[in-house]
């Protein structure tokens, strides 16, 4: 086997988190490397972004692609692979994937959430045949067609409205008449004619012949009230949930099978770090996760630094304590 390239720190994600991360990490000189099947997770998959502080308005690919590239600048790497495990051996990290192992002096994880399914039959026979979880990756498929959105959050109200500019008939289906999304998307959405909102209601089956044909829906108030939409495609928007079996017994989770964090993305293992939705963080917001991504590369870099037997002080330069300890003397480099 030839011999494994060895970097300072290895981020498991290509999220705000983990490009914020990087940008931080690389600018520190710390030789970096991005393990992830995707650029941007949730945040790409956004259509309108109008709360990222400095800039008015963005599509969720544009602010990725350019996060990515600023990342790129500073000299990180990127592998597009999936991660199967983390183990330690000696002072390094084993980070096997499914095609390379790496080693890393630390780790970052940052991979943010996983789509929840709906768990109905037809979603996984027909996903990529007419059910999607990303509205602004397909729904130029779907234009000039019938689709459902399923969700009353943000991320369903969201995709229902860009839909509705594209698709000429969008069913919004909602197990109550209640939508967690605010106020603003809520009015954009139901000011648009050609989104219908069924309250109440659930799909019970996705039914097709090689692509998606119809839905066949149920009311939560009149079990034998039943009813079959007729449409192209149904977009699944009913939240994330943190794909964390993986790293059962390498880091704690709690209940929900977030990673616990402390104030400054360590976890209760040495030399692993994790910023972004991914953590037991309340609020999962890209500003926040970009936020934390910077907060954790600068632990991290402070990590990396004592590992040399050095000192990172506040403005992040290095000191390094040379003589006996009544005689010391600080030697700063920048």
């Amino acid at each position: 086997m030839s011999e494994k390239k060895q970097y300072d720190l290895l981020i498991v994600g290509a999220g705000p988190a983990g490009l914020t991360a990087a940008i931080y990490a690389t600018r520190r000189k710390l030789k970096t490397l991005i393990v992830s099947m995707t650029i941007g997770g949730q945040m790409a998959q956004t259509n309108e972004i109008e709360n990222y502080p400095g800039i008015d308005f963005s599509d969720g690919l544009s602010l990725s692609d350019n996060m990515k590239k600023q990342a790129e600048k500073y000299g990180t790497e990127f592998a597009f692979e999936e991660v199967l495990n983390i183990r330690k051996k000696n002072d390094l990290f084993i980070v096997h994937t499914n095609n390379n192992d790496y080693e890393a002096k630390s780790v970052l994880l940052a991979f943010g959430l996983t789509p929840r399914k709906l768990g109905v039959t037809g979603e996984q026979e027909f996903s990529g045949r007419g059910v999607t979880y990303c509205a602004t990756c397909d729904g130029p498929l779907f234009k000039n067609k019938t689709v459902a959105v399923v969700g009353g959050g943000n991320s369903a109200i969201e995709a229902a409205e860009y839909l509705s500019k594209l698709a000429k008939k969008v069913y919004v289906i909602n197990r109550t008449d209640q939508f967690r999304a605010t106020p603003i998307l809520l009015d954009k959405a139901r000011g648009q004619k050609n989104i219908e909102f069924y309250c109440f209601t659930a799909i019970t089956e996705i039914k097709g012949d090689g692509v998606v044909k119809s839905i066949e829906i149920a009311s939560l108030q009149n079990e034998t009230k039943k009813e079959e939409i007729i449409l192209d495609g149904v977009f699944i928007e009913i939240g994330y949930q943190a794909k964390t079996e993986w790293l059962k017994g390498t880091v704690d989770l709690n209940k929900r099978g977030e990673i616990i964090t402390d104030r400054d993305c360590v976890t209760s293992t040495e030399g692993i770090f994790a910023a972004g939705d991914c953590t037991d963080t309340q609020y999962k917001q890209i500003v926040i996760s970009a936020g934390e991504g910077a907060k954790a590369a600068l632990q991290i870099y402070k990590y990396i630094v004592g590992r040399e037997g050095k000192v990172a002080i506040p403005d992040w330069g290095v000191c390094e304590l040379v003589g006996t300890d009544k005689t010391a003397n600080i030697k700063i480099e920048k």
